[in-house]
């Protein structure tokens, strides 16, 4: 069954509603009535591995038609981001704490309510098997991770429950993922939810009440500006969805910064501040020491946990035999994902020695080509030049770390300061 986003037809209104311009000049469609034209239809891209009929699993919108603005309402004010890709498991019962902090890779043990964590979830061979997003809420844990993962990381947890008070849930049904990214996202919340001031420090998390809905809140940044992560009771999507969009009428000051983004847009700027991602840059076959995410997802001062032999046995050899980098090509050329890389050094059969996983133009860095990669570590210390396939053609590129982009500006943390800070 595909997993449809429910707000298809707010994609399509918002798309296809005029937008108010106190700009509008007479060469300008719309002009008469101070009105821009609409935009074209939105846009949507596949995600994950098609199903056993060979059919689409899974679509993101795209772009609404304007990247540009979409990234900048990142960048300076707030994107709404529809996540019909993220899956939700629920966890309940006295023990659930103690029974993860044996299986994942992060120290979980007194995780109290209030906080969210992300980790790994192994398999014995020390593989990932899921990426995954903790949120420990008092009464119950609930963990955000991609909608492929779901049905294995549900059925491979269970698998070690014998006498624990522990029950895991698949609540993808009744439960659907927003996310809202920028330097004002922590404004749109206050204000969605009535005004009253709202500030979620990183790896936060909490209740809110959005259009009379209790909607969970946690905080993860993945795109250099503040990221808030709502889960929402799937049948009231719509409701939350309309109260987010409705917060640019006083924090955009007519100027549209508050407004939904594509994935397009939200991708840009997650590679500029260095975040991989499963499924994308790192996956089932990987390593932890391999995906760039080690020290964010791995403990290693906790007991045992499902696959630790081999965590702790490759950190202490200290190199994993690849590792996942950032690239600078040197030319104005753009290698796309699976993109073949190359040593300058080496000939023959070893001559290859990686590949591309992400790249874009970066608008923070003037319209830049970057990107990450898989690379065999012996090759992929900082500063060592490369040769990468782009465009027909062939670059070098300069390996770097992965963060190609730090914020700058503070978070407002309400409504009021936000629009004055805009």
């Amino acid at each position: 069954m595909p997993h449809e986003s429910p707000l298809r037809k707010r994609h399509e209104a918002y798309s296809h509603h005029p937008r108010p311009d106190p700009n509008a000049a007479a060469h300008r469609p719309g002009a008469a009535v101070g009105m821009r034209a609409a935009a074209p239809d939105p846009q949507y891209v596949a995600y994950g591995p098609l199903n056993d009929l060979g059919r689409v699993r899974c679509e993101l919108l795209a772009t609404f038609g304007d990247l540009e603005a979409e990234y900048a309402a990142i960048r300076k004010g707030a994107g709404l981001f529809d996540c019909p890709h993220r899956a939700t498991i629920r966890i309940t019962g006295d023990d659930r704490r103690e029974f993860l902090n044996r299986m994942l890779t992060q120290e979980l043990k007194d995780l109290q309510g209030g906080v969210a964590k992300p980790t790994f979830w192994l398999s014995r061979q020390g593989r990932l098997v899921a990426d995954l997003f903790l949120i420990e809420l008092g009464d119950r844990l609930l963990v955000d991770l991609d909608i492929h993962q779901v049905d294995h990381t549900v059925k491979t947890l269970t698998e070690f429950l014998f006498t624990e008070d522990v029950e895991i849930t698949d609540a993808s049904s009744e439960l659907y993922h927003l996310a809202v990214h920028g330097k004002v996202a922590q404004a749109v919340i206050a204000e969605a939810g009535g005004g009253t001031s709202f500030d979620l420090d990183a790896l936060g998390a909490t209740t809110v009440r959005i259009a009379g809905v209790e909607v969970v809140v946690a905080r993860l940044d993945q795109t250099g500006e503040v990221g808030l992560h709502l889960i929402v009771p799937h049948d009231r999507t719509e409701a939350v969805w309309d109260a987010l969009v409705a917060t640019d009428e006083k924090l955009g000051q007519g100027k549209r910064r508050v407004r939904p983004v594509g994935w397009h847009a939200v991708n840009v700027a997650r590679i500029e501040a260095g975040v991989p991602l499963f499924n994308i840059d790192f996956g089932p076959t990987n390593l932890p020491h391999e995906t760039g995410q080690l020290h964010d997802r791995v403990s290693f001062t906790k007991g045992c946990y499902l696959g630790q032999e081999i965590v702790a046995r490759m950190e202490s050899l200290g190199s994993p035999k690849q590792i996942l980098v950032g690239l600078k090509p040197s030319r104005d050329l753009l290698p796309v994902g699976g993109a073949e890389v190359f040593s300058k050094e080496q000939q023959g059969m070893d001559r290859q020695i990686g590949m591309v996983t992400s790249s874009t133009l970066s608008p923070m860095l003037g319209a830049a080509p970057i990107a990450f990669a898989m690379l065999k570590t012996k090759s992929a210390d900082p500063g060592t030049t490369v040769l990468v396939n782009a465009e027909g053609e062939q670059t070098d590129a300069v390996v770097c770390g992965l963060r190609f982009y730090k914020p700058v500006a503070p978070q407002a943390s309400s409504a009021r300061e936000a629009g004055e800070s805009t």
